[in-house]
């Protein structure tokens, strides 16, 4: 591991701010804008139907690979942690907004305002429970493969500790929604299916961005392949 000087300690922090930033952003929007669907024609392969908060969940976990290549499994657990608060505290809010009744000239009335977000609660819930176990398997997954590789392939690691947990969060957040009635049964098929492939392209095609991330912090840092950052002593 590569002990830094104060000003690079401090240019390392300010790289993990903006990761766990973006990271923290992804999750949160990902659980208020669920409720919407949309189907996508995969070059006459195959038409997903799939729901838009899927969109910025994949980079979750591109993030957290890149966490944990560089500051280890330890930083890449805290961006998790801190996530799960993120989403109770945007819980919290969109909750006491809910309560308050709305003027006769809000553009936005009570009605409407809790059909987009009135199912917020078993979403995030459902969410978290799903990106709680998703994202831990990810980490371990991903630093298991980096230690039986040596540091090396990181294309590997990358795809394979992505692959399963996705598979696991798509599952999980789907029975329990379908559990709470918010989506009906006869869709789970469609939607588990739908998902996972999704989550499959997206992991495949990010793994460029990963090693283009990575490739730029070892060379700001001077980091040999594997080796990771010391913020902390």
């Amino acid at each position: 591991m590569a002990k830094l000087k104060l000003k690079d300690k401090l240019t390392a922090y300010r790289f993990y701010l903006i990761l766990a930033s973006l990271f923290i952003a992804s999750l949160v929007v990902s659980n208020l804008i669920f409720q919407k669907f949309f189907s996508w024609d995969f070059f006459g392969i195959y038409k997903f139907e799939i729901s838009v908060g899927i969109l910025p969940y994949p980079v979750t976990f591109l993030i957290t690979d890149i966490i944990s290549e560089v500051y280890g499994k330890k930083k890449a657990n805290q961006v998790v942690t801190a996530g799960i608060f993120a989403s109770l505290f945007s819980l919290l809010i969109i909750y006491t907004a809910n309560a308050v009744p709305a003027t006769d000239w809000s553009p936005i009335g009570d009605a409407l305002f809790t059909k987009v977000f009135g199912a917020t609660a078993i979403a995030v819930i459902a969410s978290m429970l799903a990106y709680l176990f998703a994202q831990y398997i990810d980490i371990q997954l991903f630093h298991f493969w980096k230690k039986l590789t040596k540091g090396k392939h990181l294309w590997l690691r990358n795809n394979f500790s992505t692959f399963l947990s996705q598979f696991v969060d798509t599952a999980s957040v789907l029975i329990l929604l379908c559990s709470f009635n918010k989506i009906e049964w006869d869709k789970f098929g469609v939607l588990l299916l739908s998902g996972f492939l999704f989550k499959v392209i997206v992991a495949i095609c990010d793994t460029p961005f990963l090693y283009l991330a990575v490739y730029g912090i070892r060379k700001r840092f001077k980091l040999a392949e594997g080796e990771e950052l010391i913020l902390e002593e």
